[in-house]
C-alpha cells in the first residue's frame, strides 16, 4: 500500500488552509509539512496496524498483518488451521515456560537491524530469538547496567588503551553493557 498519496493529500490540505494568509505563512506551512512527513507516516502505520488487529479478531481462521517493505506497508493475510479443542482451551500463545507471548513492533535504524541480524545468524538463531534473549539478559534478576567512564583511570606508560567500539569518541575510555 502506497502511503505517499495520503501524505501528499494532507500536505496539500495544510497548504490550502494557509493560502489565504501571507506568503510567509505558506512557506512555513510547506516547511512544516515536509518536517511532519515521518510523523504522518508513523501515525498512518499505527492506524493500519490497529485496523489489521481488529480485523484479525473478527476472523475465524485468518490473521491480517501489516508488514513494511522498504518504507511502504503491505497487508499479509495468513490462514491458520481451524480452532481445535486444545486451541480453544489456550486462546493465547505461550512459550515453553508457559509465559504468555506478546507481540510488539519496534522501529530501529536499518544499520542496527543489519548488525543484529548478523549477530543472530552467527549464533544460528532467528532475529526474534536473538532479540528475546537480549531482552531476557538485560532484565534478568540481579542484572546491573554498567556504564563506566575510564577517562580518569591512568593507563600504564606505553600500554595501549582498550579499543573503543566503532563510531564512539575517546578511544577506549568508556565501557557499557549489562553484567551479572
Amino acid at each position: 500500500m502506497e502511503l505517499s498519496p495520503y501524505v501528499d493529500s494532507l500536505r496539500a490540505d495544510l497548504i490550502r488552509a494557509v493560502d489565504a494568509t501571507s506568503p510567509e505563512a505558506r512557506a512555513y506551512a510547506e516547511r512544516l509539512s515536509v518536517a511532519l512527513d515521518p510523523a504522518v507516516r508513523m501515525a498512518l502505520l499505527e492506524a493500519l496496524s490497529h485496523a489489521a488487529a481488529e480485523i484479525t479478531q473478527e476472523l475465524r481462521s485468518e490473521a491480517v498483518e501489516v508488514r513494511l517493505k522498504g518504507r511502504e506497508p503491505q497487508f499479509v493475510v495468513s490462514a491458520s488451521p481451524p480452532l481445535a479443542e486444545e486451541a480453544a482451551e489456550h486462546p493465547v500463545d505461550v512459550d515453553d515456560d508457559g509465559d504468555v507471548l506478546a507481540r510488539i513492533t519496534v522501529r530501529i535504524p536499518e544499520g542496527l537491524k543489519s548488525r543484529a541480524e548478523d549477530m543472530a545468524t552467527d549464533l544460528g538463531q532467528s532475529l526474534n530469538t536473538w532479540i528475546v534473549a537480549a531482552i531476557r539478559r538485560a532484565t534478568r534478576d540481579r542484572s546491573v547496567r554498567v556504564d563506566l567512564d575510564l577517562g580518569s583511570f591512568p593507563f600504564p606508560p606505553g600500554a595501549p588503551a582498550p579499543p573503543s567500539p566503532p563510531g564512539h569518541g575517546r578511544a577506549g575510555r568508556r565501557i557499557q553493557g549489562w553484567a551479572r
